[in-house]
């Protein structure tokens, strides 16, 4: 199996290492997983839009994106996104990040499931949303090669039914506060102007995805 492009490797510093202590530490193998893949496939997508970027940064995004699933981390009554975020954001500040790179990880992490705006953003904000819509939906599937899809599921592999998996995680970490789902208002507008408007479903792209499991 064909190794990963050095270029989107996770970084050797002292700051990517803690990240990945603290996350080991805290999240689920299943979440600590999917976090890699997300930086390494927000990486590699990275590689081939000719972005530049810090990997540091991009590595703090992708990790830190789903930690606000974790009940030690979950708030009462914050989105989940928001709760990770804030998280990514004191882990940076106390680690000697400068407060303008912590807040791109803190608005990466906050946007990472609004679709159609993280991509106009700063590239760290833009790669973790690219890593996620891949990882969890396989919206860019055939944009990665068979080698690097295999590289990337070696290092981090997927459960065998990661996509049920996923989708009990999320709900496992926001069902205490269904009123920060709230989303999308546009489509609320639609559908009520429009009877048989049919309103895309998170659930069924994850199941109809390219990827097996």
């Amino acid at each position: 199996m064909s190794s990963i492009d050095p270029a989107a490797a996770i970084p050797d510093s002292k700051l990517a290492r803690a990240i990945t202590e603290f996350i080991r530490d805290t999240e689920s193998e299943l979440l600590f997983n999917h976090s890699s893949r997300v930086y390494q496939f927000g990486a590699l997508a990275g590689q081939h839009r000719g972005l530049s970027f810090d990997r540091e940064l991009l590595y703090a995004g992708a990790m830190f994106h789903d930690i606000g699933l974790m009940p030690s981390h979950a708030s009462a009554h914050e989105r989940f996104e928001v709760d990770g975020a804030h998280a990514a954001r004191d882990f940076l500040r106390s680690h000697g990040v400068a407060e303008e790179d912590a807040y791109t990880v803190w608005t990466a992490i906050a946007l990472h499931t609004t679709p159609g705006v993280p991509a106009h953003m700063h590239p760290v904000v833009a790669l973790v949303t690219a890593g996620v819509e891949m990882d969890v939906l396989g919206l860019t599937y055939g944009e990665y090669s068979d080698a690097e899809r295999g590289a990337v599921v070696a290092g981090f592999p997927r459960t065998p039914t990661f996509k049920e998996d996923i989708i009990q995680a999320f709900y496992e970490g926001i069902r205490h506060k269904p009123e920060t789902t709230f989303g999308n208002v546009k489509a609320d507008v639609i559908a009520d102007k429009q009877p048989h408007f049919h309103r895309g479903n998170f659930c069924s792209v994850i199941r109809g995805s390219r990827w097996a499991g």
